[in-house]
């Protein structure tokens, strides 16, 4: 197969077999077999038509074009799988593409893998031909590498950031609608029971975040990446607050914008399409960032939370809440394929480290909680949503796409639910002389 080629079915169908029939050599079973050890959990088919693991098996993997086979051998791991999964040359039969996460505990804790022996590898590459090993071109819903993300700026730059957060957010309002549900809310919501409605849960968190910095009618808060405006919108109806929300997202900026004048808020609420390093420097009563650190670089942390501190006057409270890794060894940057197709350049600490930073900020940490199987909880929520709008979904962004949301949402579950990461809201003051900043001998709210 030529490059033009594989670059014509980078957008298009899956490849089939060269012209003439198959090649004589080593079949696609063989090369699984060579990097497999053990009894396989699940039925993998190539298209050479050989065929390895149990005929019942209920689920089934699809090697289904020579591109799908080489993005598996020049990637190896994550991102190769991704990127034939994404470009429809890896099919993955028994679980809805909106949700594949019963079939990604089977592969993770029940698929056997290894390095098979330098001479195996180089006889099955040879019989395979060299060219299996020229990387096709990527499917257009991965972000570039971050050696050449340097093109739009340095790492957590403005305009990289801009960059990073259009990737993940300007998707499609309408997308978002269906997957995420009536509030718009793409953040982890509170659980009271297993049974209670994504909805409820978003207003729990909502209510939460709002008990945490102590909102009462009149007082100014300032929400930095606000996503559609929700904690905006809540805390202005709810509350009597008069809130300013911030993202760097235009679509969200102008969906949130919108919502606000159809709920008539207009006189309380605002978002801007604005950085949180340009928000405006007036002294806000609270501030809440639900979502945001995430994106913002670890080595930033210290101005990032200067910037909030300078924002927020003596005796007001700061809630963040973020996403963490479980411990602060683990490396900050994440895999291959949240990088390349999800948050690109996204960064995550553990929650000691992000508590010192904060203290270390000038604030005084008062309280904080570990919110991680709730997370797990919202995200198979979100799974349900985009399998009963799947079509809807596919229609609105591309098959491609819309598996890659698929795919990260239930293997995100996963992590959660398996404590690979996790879910921290801490809630801080800003002390005034003296060490005064209003805060109760015991907390004001519910938890």
């Amino acid at each position: 197969m030529s490059l033009i080629d594989r670059e014509q079915g980078a957008t298009g169908a899956p490849s089939g077999p060269p012209a003439g029939g198959r090649r004589s050599g080593p079949t696609v079973a063989d090369v699984v077999r060579a990097v497999t050890s053990g009894t396989l959990p699940v039925r993998v088919t190539g298209y050479d038509g050989s065929a390895v693991g149990p005929a019942d098996a209920g689920i089934t993997l699809e090697i289904r074009s020579e591109r799908g086979l080489s993005y598996l051998l020049t990637a190896p791991g994550d991102l190769g799988m991704a990127r034939a999964y994404v470009s429809g040359d890896l099919g993955l039969e028994g679980v809805h593409p909106g949700d594949p996460y019963e079939a990604l505990q089977v592969l993770k804790d029940e698929m056997p893998l290894r390095l098979p022996p330098v001479a195996e590898a180089l006889a099955l590459v040879k019989g395979l031909g060299w060219e299996r090993l020229l990387p096709p071109p990527p499917p257009p819903q991965e972000a570039a590498p971050r050696w050449k993300r340097v093109m739009n700026g340095l790492r957590h730059s403005r305009t990289r950031d801009s960059t990073a957060i259009s990737h993940h957010y300007d998707v499609s309002n309408a997308f978002y609608e269906k997957v995420l549900g009536p509030s718009m809310t793409y953040t982890c919501a509170v659980f009271r029971t297993p049974d209670d409605t994504l909805e409820e849960a978003q207003r729990a968190k909502y209510d939460l975040v709002a008990g945490k910095l102590a909102l009462e009618p009149g007082m100014r808060l300032l929400d930095v990446g606000c996503g559609w405006g929700g904690m905006v919108r809540h805390a202005a109806r709810e509350y009597g607050v008069k809130a300013l929300g911030v993202t760097l997202s235009r679509e969200q900026a102008q969906w949130a914008q919108a919502a606000i004048e159809r709920e008539g808020l207009g006189d309380l609420a605002e978002v801007r399409h604005l950085d949180y390093r340009d928000a405006p420097r007036e002294q806000f009563d609270a501030i809440s960032s639900i979502g945001l650190t995430e994106h913002i670089g670890v080595r930033n942390y210290p101005a990032y939370f200067g910037a909030l501190r300078s924002r927020l006057k003596p005796g007001g409270r700061l809630l963040n809440h973020c996403i963490t890794r479980a411990d602060n060894r683990a490396p900050h940057r994440s895999g291959a394929f949240i990088d390349r197709y999800v948050f690109p350049d996204g960064e995550l600490a553990g929650p000691g480290r992000l508590i010192s930073e904060i203290h270390d900020a000038g604030f005084e940490v008062h309280h904080e909680e570990n919110l991680r199987q709730h997370y797990a909880l919202t995200l198979a929520g979100w799974c349900r949503n985009l399998v009963e709008h799947w079509d809807f979904c596919v229609n609105e962004v591309g098959p491609g796409t819309a598996r890659v949301w698929g795919l990260y949402m239930a293997g995100s579950r996963m992590a959660f639910e398996r404590n690979g990461i996790q879910l921290h809201q801490v809630l801080a003051t800003h002390n005034g002389p003296q060490g005064v900043n209003g805060y109760p001998l015991r907390p004001d709210w519910t938890p």
